[in-house]
């Protein structure tokens, strides 16, 4: 199967800042779609729904460049930052699923420099799932070193755990892709973002990249930063995770201040780079292609996905400071986290900043 090239694009001076395709059942998603920009504030964007293997809902609209007025077109790609975690699981579930290493074998088995720092029984499956105890690195590390290919694990493999094995879990925030990366380079010789070009991404015919080739950079869409909101009303119960993010040392604010990420993110550099829990480049089109790709067991098998969005870590994370529910690489419903439902429920995908 292959993504449904069908949606033709359509100026976005036809359709007002929106244009594309939108199934009549689905009109209110077009009419949601569109308050984004009407209503909010909203730049550019884009939304695509997939049913039963079909592409019901594509749409687009607004700026790709807010500083060149540049349009939102029907071939922009978009940095979706911890979206990219459910790439690259799948990534690497694709390799166990083919029989080619043990997700519950020690990952020293395939890296052996791993197992030192208490850290000789973990396993891919700990990694997966977020209780590997390495969600910080334990010394300061640029985004530039981060770039350079295995520095960044090499880093984290001689570093001690947080936690025991077993003992809870926490967001491996940006940890989580180097960590995944090294296992795949281990296991199949190449990088994870070839790994994942070469099994689900061509063959499926997705515009997805986990480093992305130079080619393709004009295509990608210009960030904009927007202000922090103040917490009130329901969004007050994050007020845990702003506390622990602005104290010095704590595990919260190790992860997301280290390395530095204000102002990267736009990088060519850093677009090219593999960043495997950050820096997946997509269109909505694409991304919604990929679920629907896993729902109906093409992409990987039933039995694989069924383990995958099986929970694994439920309870206090330790990085967000709130609730939360991974299976293998995959956010699942919890009662601290509403964006795939409740705790039990069949719901699974990854939320990355800013969408």
């Amino acid at each position: 199967m292959t993504t449904d090239p069908s949606p033709s694009p359509i100026s976005p001076l036809d359709l007002g800042p929106v244009y594309g395709r939108c199934d009549d059942p689905f009109t209110a998603v077009k009419t949601v779609f569109t308050e984004n920009f009407a209503r909010w504030g909203e730049s550019g964007g884009a939304v695509a729904v997939w049913l039963d293997g079909q592409c019901v809902v594509d749409l687009g609209g607004g700026l790709a460049d807010h500083r060149t007025s540049a349009p939102w077109t029907d071939e922009t790609l978009q940095l979706v930052f911890s979206t990219t975690k459910g790439l690259a699981a799948a990534t690497v579930l694709s390799l166990w699923e083919s029989g080619e290493f043990d997700i519950d074998a020690p990952v020293a088995d395939v890296w052996p420099e791993f197992a030192v720092g208490g850290k000789q029984r973990t396993s891919t499956r700990h990694v997966l799932s977020h209780q590997a105890g390495l969600a910080a690195f334990t010394d300061r590390i640029t985004p530039e070193d981060c770039s350079v290919p295995g520095r960044a694990a090499e880093r984290l493999g001689s570093q001690t755990s947080e936690w025991a094995v077993g003992d809870g879990h926490g967001y491996h925030a940006l940890s989580y892709g180097w960590l995944l990366g090294e296992i795949v380079q281990r296991v199949s010789g190449r990088s994870l973002g070839v790994v994942w070009r070469e099994r689900l991404a061509a063959p499926y015919g997705l515009d997805a990249w986990i480093g992305l080739p130079p080619s393709q950079e004009h295509r990608v869409s210009r960030l904009r930063q927007e202000p922090v909101p103040v917490l009130t009303g329901p969004d007050a119960g994050q007020e845990r995770f702003v506390e622990a993010l602005m104290t010095r040392g704590s595990l919260t604010r190790r992860v997301f201040t280290n390395p530095n990420q204000m102002g990267i993110f736009n990088d060519a550099a850093l677009h090219a780079a593999e960043w495997p829990a950050a820096n997946g480049i997509i269109n909505a089109r694409s991304l919604a292609s990929f679920y629907g790709l896993l729902a109906t067991g093409e992409a990987l098998r039933h039995d694989t996905v069924t383990a995958a969005t099986t929970s694994h870590s439920l309870g206090f994370d330790r990085v967000l400071q709130r609730e939360n529910n991974f299976g293998l690489g995959f956010n699942l419903g919890s009662s601290g986290d509403a964006f795939f439902g409740r705790t039990g429920g069949r719901g699974f995908g990854h939320a990355g900043a800013g969408g």
